[in-house]
């Protein structure tokens, strides 16, 4: 690449590429250290993805959940960001390749880029479902529900609606639940032209329990917080092929659906096969025990993309990533003071995952397992605890509150753009009428008829012809008038 830059370097020069859990919290960990610090990410914010379907069933504005990187230098000055996606790495030069034409060099790199949608190779998914993994597609999400209700304000009063929740993990469970909320206590508010009799919440999970990783009575109460809210299961069933109108499951039964969420798995990003580092199951990169890439002395993955061998796998969640990206952060600092530090040490500090207001379940140290109301407020606190920013924390903290606390009351929606609304059938009080520029084809030989059967004197035509006349004049008035008027007055 001989119209690439060099970036220059003046003390060791750690790259962290990926602005999620675990490249944060390593940037952070590396505060005090004497090292240039650049972090890498081909967005310029980081995304808590634990409230993803907030924005997407309207209760948070994106702006919520989303802290911009750059902010980052306000309190550690050894940093810096730059916007980009790596496209390859040659880690014999210590280099990485940027989008943009730019290489970077590097002492260390902490790889923390994270995963992405995993659609299994089904036919149709890909193409046809929402996933759920990123700003855009919560957003995507949002404005297509959203398209679909207002039309079936207008269309809809005798048709059946469905959303169809694939997997039944934290982001399908959470989804679908708050998806029901909305139906059984929102839309009887805000879409009184909509019987929500038909509208139909449907979770597909091929595993004969939802929150497969949780314990038994956890996975129970949850299962019975989703039907007390009408979410329709479908357990141990798994989705064969998704269409525009639906979905294929393994018994050969379709499934209509007006939109089709995809919650089901994550996978790394193809483009690290460029990336010159082992993979192993997964496609993740293959680690030892402190983090650093098998064969590779000064690269390090942490979060969802890495993978240890035997039994030392770690969940792809939030605190892997982020004790890992602090750990890789020490890590380097011990061996640039020439020290060598124990193992990389997991410590589970629990999960948890909510169903809608007052339900929540939670396996956390020291409180053991917790569901309901308890439960709830702890997924709440955590949650807050952990979104980057102050003004974050308190966005969020006064959308959550007016939403759940003026339960009875708050129906306020956070919404986007819409497409317009053709009407198909016409609602009580209201006629149908065709939109200008559409006549039908009986229409327009009925206008066609009407031309040639119609007087030569007709008297709406002489109206119509006095009137252009009436224009015409008017307006070569005014631009006589115009002319004679001072300019400086």
């Amino acid at each position: 690449m001989g119209d690439s830059q060099i970036m220059p370097r003046n003390r060791p020069h750690v790259v962290v590429v990926g602005g999620g859990f675990g490249g944060v919290s390593a940037v952070r960990a590396l505060k005090r250290a004497d090292v240039d610090v650049t972090l890498v990410d081909r967005h310029t914010y980081n995304t808590f993805q634990p409230l993803l379907y907030q924005v997407a069933t309207s209760t948070l504005n994106p702006g919520d959940i989303t802290w911009f990187l750059r902010s980052i230098r306000s309190k550690q000055d050894n940093v810096r960001f730059l916007k980009g996606t790596v496209t390859s790495m040659e880690h014999s030069t210590r280099t990485i390749n940027l989008d943009g034409g730019l290489t970077l060099s590097y002492d260390y790199l902490i790889i923390a880029s994270g995963t992405t949608a995993n659609f299994f190779g089904i036919p149709g998914a890909e193409e046809y479902s929402l996933p759920l993994y990123r700003r855009s597609h919560a957003l995507a999400v949002r404005d297509r529900m959203f398209a679909i209700l207002e039309d079936a304000a207008v269309n809809g009063r005798d048709t059946e609606f469905r959303a169809v929740v694939v997997g039944g993990g934290p982001t399908g469970v959470e989804t679908a639940g708050a998806l029901a909320e909305m139906r059984n206590h929102d839309m009887p508010v805000t879409y009184p032209e909509i019987d929500t009799e038909r509208v139909h919440i449907t979770l597909v999970e091929m595993a004969p329990h939802v929150l497969g990783p949780f314990a038994p009575k956890l996975r129970n109460y949850a299962r019975r917080s989703l039907e007390k809210r009408g979410v329709d299961l479908r357990l141990e069933t798994s989705v064969k092929e998704v269409r525009p109108d639906g979905v294929i499951v393994n018994d050969g039964e379709f499934i209509p659906a007006d939109m089709v969420i995809w919650g089901s798995g994550i996978t790394t990003h193809p483009v690290i096969a460029n990336w010159g580092v082992p993979l192993g199951r997964g496609r993740r990169i293959m680690v030892d025990d402190h983090l650093r890439v098998q064969g590779l002395e000064n690269v390090y993955a942490v979060g969802d993309i890495a993978v240890e061998d035997g039994d030392r796998a770690l969940p792809q969640l939030a605190q892997p990533a982020l004790q890992g990206g602090k750990y890789a952060a020490k890590d380097i600092r011990a061996r640039l003071k020439g020290k060598e530090r124990k193992p990389f040490s997991y410590l589970d500090k629990g999960t948890m995952a909510t169903i809608g207001r007052s339900s929540a379940v939670a396996e956390l140290r020291p409180f053991g397992k917790l569901t309901g109301f308890f439960a709830w407020v702890t997924w709440i606190v955590v949650h807050l605890y952990f979104l980057l920013g102050g003004r974050n924390r308190l966005a969020t903290m006064i959308n959550l509150g007016s939403r759940y606390i003026f339960w009875r009351g708050g129906h306020n929606a956070i919404v986007g753009e819409t497409p317009p609304v053709i009407a198909r059938v016409a609602p009580p009080g209201a006629v149908l009428s065709t939109p200008a520029g559409a006549l039908t084809e009986t229409q327009a030989s009925e206008t066609q008829s009407s031309e040639e059967t119609a007087p030569e004197g007709d008297a709406s035509e002489q109206v119509l012809k006095e009137t252009a006349q009436a224009d015409a004049e008017a307006d070569q008035q005014v631009e006589s008038s115009a002319g004679s008027v001072d300019p400086r007055s």
